[in-house]
């Protein structure tokens, strides 16, 4: 599946939905390590962007997005509309995250 074929939008440009086939999605479960901890505590004296803790998150959604892609795929779908992200935290220091959207399929107007 092409990502950019994944959307935010209900609608993709230039595409017309011809089925839907429901909701998927991707959820991942991750927790920081002690080194990160350490890590992102010494950064947070400094200030600014905590780099270690800003990494550790964009690979959590990019996991959850392409298990949601995948989930997508397995279903027939081509494309992805209403996607989303979500997260929350499951105990101290565990946070799960999920990508979820509509699977469609679309075709070339």
């Amino acid at each position: 599946m092409d990502q950019h074929l994944v959307t935010t939008a209900f609608t993709l440009d230039g595409y017309r939905t011809v089925r839907n086939l429901g909701v998927v999605r991707g959820i991942t479960v991750r927790s920081r390590s002690i080194i990160g901890n350490i890590g992102a505590g010494i950064q947070t004296i400094f200030g600014g962007n905590i780099s270690l803790l800003q990494e550790l998150c964009e690979k959590t959604r990019q996991e959850a997005f392409m298990l949601m892609m995948q989930h997508a795929q397995e279903l027939g779908a081509n494309a992805v509309i209403g996607m989303r992200y979500d997260a929350n935290e499951v105990m101290s220091g565990v946070t799960e995250v999920l990508a979820y959207g509509t699977a469609v399929v679309v075709e070339k107007t």
